[in-house]
């Protein structure tokens, strides 16, 4: 029973930093562009100034 003790505040804890990270990135705007990456991937880059062999 001691053991409940000890989980229960840990796992409260743990919930709350989780809720404030997702907060800090929220407001740090990591999830402002969400379709950025997503079609930056399929955008094809010419990196050394030839075409695609």
């Amino acid at each position: 029973m001691n053991i409940v003790g000890v989980l229960i505040p840990l796992a409260l804890a743990m919930g709350l930093a989780g809720l404030g990270t997702f907060f800090w990135a929220m407001r740090s705007g990591q999830f402002e562009d969400l379709d950025g990456a997503a079609q930056r991937i399929l955008i094809e880059e010419d990196s050394d100034g030839e075409g695609a062999p």
